[in-house]
């Protein structure tokens, strides 16, 4: 699976066409938000599997601070050459494994949308672990009754190459098994995402019963992921 990634012209960057750039703001509105929420002040991030490096560029914006350091580390080449054109004083990329390099721990790590794809995901997460004090990982939630009878998990594994799928059960269960402490998590949903007609009409009742039932929703219709903080 790593030749999806790793090649130059990458075959990842074919199927998602922009490496899901487009959803980095929300993304990074998120982590800020959960940042803030638990009154966790960084002054060094690292992700893991930045791709195109628009979550820790949107990050950085919010945080208004330039004395913090983003690192961003990815094994595709074609990634991280988009990443670095940008590259700031205090935002950097590396075309490495991370899990292969001596790093200074950081304050926080992030792993978004990224374990899914990994063959050997608990043994990847446990190599991180000690990298960071705090880290964040945002995971599709993709085990629900409308995908399965969609089929939507083999297009998920044939169009942007995840290996593992998951509910917010067993997403939570696999961070713990790992040796981490959740402290704390939240449902994300994008509206902008959802561009196809039945998508669409998905998130009416979404929009509908996720305030009253939001655990049941998401079991049901999907169109979720969770965003975790953990220790």
């Amino acid at each position: 699976m790593k030749d999806i990634y790793s090649d130059a012209g990458s075959d990842y960057m074919q199927l998602t066409k922009s490496w899901h750039v487009e959803d980095s703001p929300w993304k990074a509105s998120n982590i800020w938000e959960i940042l803030k929420k638990n009154n966790i002040s960084p002054k060094s991030v690292v992700e893991v599997g930045c791709g195109l490096g628009e979550i820790l560029y949107s990050l950085n914006d919010y945080m208004k601070d330039d004395s913090i350091r983003f690192d961003g580390y990815d094994i595709a080449t074609d990634a991280i050459e988009i990443a670095s054109k940008k590259q700031r004083d205090n935002v950097k990329f590396y075309c490495e494994d991370f899990t292969a390099v001596e790093t200074q721990p950081h304050d926080v790590l992030l792993m978004i949308d990224v374990f899914e794809h990994v063959p050997d995901y608990i043994g990847f997460i446990e190599k991180c672990n000690d990298r960071a004090t705090y880290k964040i990982f945002h995971i599709p939630l993709e085990l629900h009754m409308l995908g399965l009878l969609r089929n939507q998990l083999v297009e998920a594994r044939k169009g942007i190459g995840h290996l593992h799928y998951f509910s917010k059960e067993t997403a939570l269960a696999t961070l713990e098994d790992t040796g981490l402490e959740i402290i704390d998590y939240t449902y994300t949903h994008n509206p902008k995402k959802n561009k196809r007609t039945r998508r669409k009409i998905a998130d009416v009742p979404r929009r509908m019963m996720f305030p009253v039932i939001p655990n049941l929703t998401v079991k049901l219709l999907g169109g979720y992921s969770l965003m975790v903080l953990a220790k």
